[in-house]
């Protein structure tokens, strides 16, 4: 059973460089890396090195992405999925960095050692998968790489069924999903902290150890039992979004019992 993995590593593209009426040459030391992509906006840079004994200006293309432009790129990923990300030539990520001379482009005179600056957006909802792009210009490209892997977590909500008065008592509450887009995944609930309960036969502890039984559902019905093995799991399909499950419970009629406060604690398990 894997757990909360999502890990993205971008390079950026480096496009053209322009001499006028001198040799110059340009260099980029590594790719460019954005590590590991939880969702939230990450910056990073790479080094390049301008050697040149005149004027130069440095272009970037839109790379390869379907609907790019110079002030919005996008890496491509599993059935044509998109993440979106910007280049920018200072370490403000304010100027950016594009093929419009003079206003997008990176100009000057002589040699020059300087970084490429790159920003993946926040908040993208995306498959699992990997993701690239290639920057194209008349001298050279630069390509980019993004992974995301599976991921999902899950939350959940106190059950409680009030009063017990020897009556057939129903309740229920909400479990929380969310996993990546397209990302298929169980939901499994253990047997709980009592001592000898089962998936099928769950017990809450009272006063002296008293035991009161119950069960926990999958369906409204109050028919499907929901355990912690396959077959009794609960599964779905992440969208990135959070996904709502109900949990029904049921305390059985007729429990002989002392008064009292009567728990039991269980653990929900998303597997993925």
């Amino acid at each position: 059973m894997r757990r909360l993995a999502l890990a993205v590593v971008l390079a950026a593209a480096l496009c053209a460089l322009k001499a006028q009426a001198q040799t110059c040459t340009l260099a980029i030391t590594s790719p460019l890396s954005f590590g590991t992509y939880t969702g939230a906006q990450i910056r990073s840079s790479t080094p390049f090195k301008v050697t040149c004994t005149g004027s130069w200006d440095i272009t970037m293309g839109t790379g390869t992405g379907a609907g790019a432009t110079e002030t919005t790129r996008y890496l491509t990923g599993p059935n044509g999925a998109e993440l979106s990300y910007q280049l920018y030539q200072d370490s403000a990520y304010s100027v950016n960095w594009g093929n419009t001379y003079p206003t997008n482009t990176y100009n000057g005179t002589g040699n020059l050692s300087a970084y490429i600056y790159a920003q993946l957006n926040a908040n993208q909802i995306e498959p699992p998968g990997t993701y690239t792009d290639t920057v194209l210009s008349t001298t050279t490209s630069f390509s980019l790489t993004v992974t995301i892997q599976a991921n999902c977590t899950i939350s959940a909500n106190a059950l409680s069924f009030g009063q017990y008065s020897r009556a057939l008592l129903k309740a229920n509450t909400t479990l929380s999903v969310t996993c990546t887009d397209t990302t298929p995944y169980n939901v499994g609930l253990n047997a709980g902290t009592a001592s000898g309960a089962t998936v099928t036969n769950r017990m809450m502890t009272g006063p002296s150890g008293q035991l009161l039984h119950y069960s926990l559902f999958s369906n409204s019905a109050y028919s499907t039992n929901w355990g912690n093995s396959s077959g009794s799991w609960v599964s779905g399909t992440g969208t990135g979004s959070a996904q709502t499950l109900t949990v029904y419970g049921e305390i059985p009629a007729n429990q002989n019992t002392i008064s009292g406060t009567y728990t039991d604690t269980i653990t929900a398990t998303v597997n993925y």
